[in-house]
């Protein structure tokens, strides 16, 4: 069995004990959060869509930790003209841990 959630502008496949890193959440580490946006379960053969939400199911998850990612460098280069800008940026994440998935 498996869900497709929406959360941070993004969309994942999610299954029951999985890990994944989704977009910093404001929760403390520990603490379980239930999502309602799911767009889709599948479970063998039956598939449920929502339109574009299936009302009444959610998904279950414990965060486990906060973090940030690999640096990733922004370099602006312009030959010849004397110009050069350079700069880097982190993002934030937050660990989860799929318990339960309900539709």
């Amino acid at each position: 069995m498996y869900a497709v959630i929406k959360t941070g502008g993004k969309q994942y496949r999610v299954v029951v004990g999985e890990t994944l890193k989704v977009e910093k959440l404001e929760l403390n580490e520990g603490e379980s959060l239930e999502l309602d946006s799911v767009l889709m379960i599948a479970n063998g053969e039956e598939i449920k869509v929502g339109a574009p939400y299936l009302e009444g199911s959610k998904v279950t998850a414990t965060i486990k930790s906060h973090g940030r990612g690999k640096k990733v460098d922004i370099i602006k280069f312009r030959r010849r003209k004397h110009h050069r800008k350079q700069m880097g940026h982190r993002q934030s994440y937050t660990e989860l841990e799929i318990t339960a998935i309900n539709g």
